[in-house]
């Protein structure tokens, strides 16, 4: 199959792509001796996980079934984080995570000891008060005001510390070398006597080690002088920094539409396919389109749904655009088809992965089978 012949919508992994990303992660994880995790609530497509496997030391959940995943299909370390758990639920994630973290001093007191008798590290997430996440502002910042995340640093001496092997923080979103280092940096000088007490320091998400401009040596060389002025252990956590410009999500034009400027509808939709277009938000590029009057003829682009703000944004092409055009929305991996819905009965955009030889494989056949089933019985 290539690449014209996909149905669409569909998300297209590029193995190729993927794999310089992950050598970025294989660098970093042996000049800092540190770990490092995908994070599967930003990418989470279990036929890239054998690619993946060799470059990573394992993945990291926000949840049960997030865990679950990874130490099905991905089978290596599995660690798992949530602002809260039932007892139950920390029974069974047991079963599948060898490292569980917990939100407050509540949670730790409450839950650590079942954790700890079934042999799992105990950890606990800090609210270090810092953050450079560059996107999104506070709908993305853990750290904003009033956040549920973590334990905020007053009640720290609170914590029986005997009982942590792991302090976490995740603070970033996006973010280049220097939010990593400014974090580090920041653990280091405020949180002192808490580290002192524990064997592994896990700084997160958001690294974005892969966008154009992260300065990876200056990432290095901030891991190597921590482990080195403490004696821990160090775990990153990427999601997004693992799969940036990895994929795209492939999509048609179905009709041309005017009411005061020309619109195209397409099946592929911001609500239901992209939802960060909306949530940011942010305008995906498009390979071959400029800025809206920027070539000769611009549209602005919405999904089929019945929801008006349903746009993607405004655009402009070299050659009329007509249905049945293929466009191609470029660094859709991330944040993504982990996020679709079936919003008006919509169909879930297919999955597909480019392997390094150019050939492409169809990983899913979404239709309204998928719909129902989500509807229960």
């Amino acid at each position: 199959m290539i690449s014209s012949d996909l149905p669409t919508p569909t998300f297209l992994l590029d193995l190729a792509r993927l794999r310089t990303n992950l050598e970025t992660a294989a660098r970093i994880r042996a000049e800092a001796n540190c770990k490092i995790l995908l994070a599967t609530k930003a990418f989470a497509l279990p036929a890239a996980f054998p690619f993946m496997r060799d470059y990573l030391d394992g993945t990291t959940a926000s949840g049960e079934h997030e865990a679950n995943l990874g130490a099905e299909a991905f089978g290596k370390e599995v660690h798992v984080y949530s602002p809260a758990y039932t007892e139950d639920e920390v029974q069974r994630l047991t079963q599948v995570a060898q490292h569980i973290y917990f939100n407050s001093a509540e949670q730790l007191a409450r839950f650590a000891p079942i954790a700890r008798a079934a042999g799992a590290k105990v950890g606990l997430r800090v609210n270090p008060g810092y953050s450079n996440a560059t996107l999104g502002g506070d709908l993305y910042n853990p750290c904003a005001p009033g956040s549920r995340f973590g334990e905020v640093a007053a009640k720290l001496d609170e914590v029986d510390w005997a009982g942590v092997d792991i302090f976490h923080v995740h603070a970033l979103c996006e973010s280049l070398h220097e939010g990593s280092v400014g974090l580090i940096e920041h653990v280091a000088e405020q949180f002192a006597p808490y580290i002192e007490q524990v064997s592994t320091v896990n700084f997160g998400g958001g690294h974005f080690i892969n966008k154009p401009g992260y300065d990876v040596d200056a990432l290095i060389d901030a891991i190597k002088a921590f482990k080195a002025r403490f004696g821990v252990d160090a775990v990153l956590e990427p999601g997004a920094g693992l799969v940036v410009n990895t994929g795209e999500l492939h999509a048609s034009v179905l009709a041309l539409h005017w009411n005061e400027t020309d619109l195209a509808i397409l099946d592929a939709s911001a609500s239901t396919h992209m939802p960060d277009v909306l949530e940011v938000p942010y305008r995906p590029d498009i390979v071959g389109a400029g800025e809206a009057g920027e070539k000769a003829h611009t549209y602005t682009l919405g999904g089929k749904t019945c929801m008006t703000g349903d746009v993607i944004g405004t655009y402009s092409f070299d050659t009329p655009l007509q249905p049945g055009n293929r466009l191609i929305f470029t660094d859709q991996m991330h944040y993504s088809f982990v996020k679709t819905n079936t919003f008006n009965g919509t169909p879930l955009a297919n999955l597909a992965m480019r392997h390094e030889d150019g050939r492409i494989e169809l990983l899913s056949e979404f239709g309204y089978g998928e719909f129902r089933r989500r509807l229960g019985r």
